[in-house]
């Protein structure tokens, strides 16, 4: 079996990738949680999806490429460059909703229904408001998050944020955990009760 065999991806991730290099975007979502996303997503139809990251929108064509017709999604990001970008290519979908804002002021504001799937792919969500964020999820939904293993950008100290980060959610009773050292190092969380 060859991971990196993927035979699947999204139509527009290649002119997403593009306009990822061409604006010098440096922390695109790799084709692995791609995948991983878009194969969790397909299990959940009808569902309601969350993230948290936006970024210009790599991940995001993988999450929209796995929903049914009936789904619903909500992305999150602070960046009004990267969310105009990410509206230029989802913006008429009306299964999605990107929405400009900051992603901790969202998270503590939010006071609708429940999510399915949330990707927490930036630091509210994820090191911050994270018990916020897990309250968001219904119970046999997914949490997950990506960029557990150590990475070339990160800032010095971060690795003691990461440990913290896991250990907070090994010693949640309310969450089944798999710790996955593939692609940047990712967590799945699925809500227990």
């Amino acid at each position: 079996m060859k991971d990196s065999n993927i035979l699947d991806i999204p139509k527009l991730h290649f002119e997403i990738d593009a306009k990822s290099k061409e604006i010098g975007f440096s922390m695109p979502s790799d084709l692995l949680i791609g995948t991983l996303l878009k194969t969790l997503i397909t299990s959940k139809p009808k569902s309601k999806i969350l993230e948290i990251g936006t970024g210009i929108g790599l991940s995001l064509s993988w999450m929209i490429d796995g929903m049914d017709s009936d789904s619903k999604l909500v992305t999150i990001d602070n960046d009004p460059k990267l969310t105009d970008i990410a509206k230029s290519y989802f913006g008429t979908d009306e299964r999605v909703e990107i929405i400009c804002a900051d992603g901790s002021e969202w998270i503590k504001n939010y006071n609708s229904e429940k999510f399915d799937l949330v990707f927490a792919d930036a630091w509210p969500g994820k090191y911050s408001e994270i018990n916020e964020i897990l309250e968001l999820v219904k119970v046999g939904g997914f949490y997950i998050i990506d960029d557990m293993l150590t990475q070339p950008n990160w800032p010095e100290g971060h690795q003691e944020n990461v440990n913290k980060l896991i250990e907070y959610l090994e010693n949640r009773m309310d969450f089944n955990l798999t710790k996955m050292n593939w692609s940047t190092g990712i967590i799945i969380a699925t809500k227990k009760y």
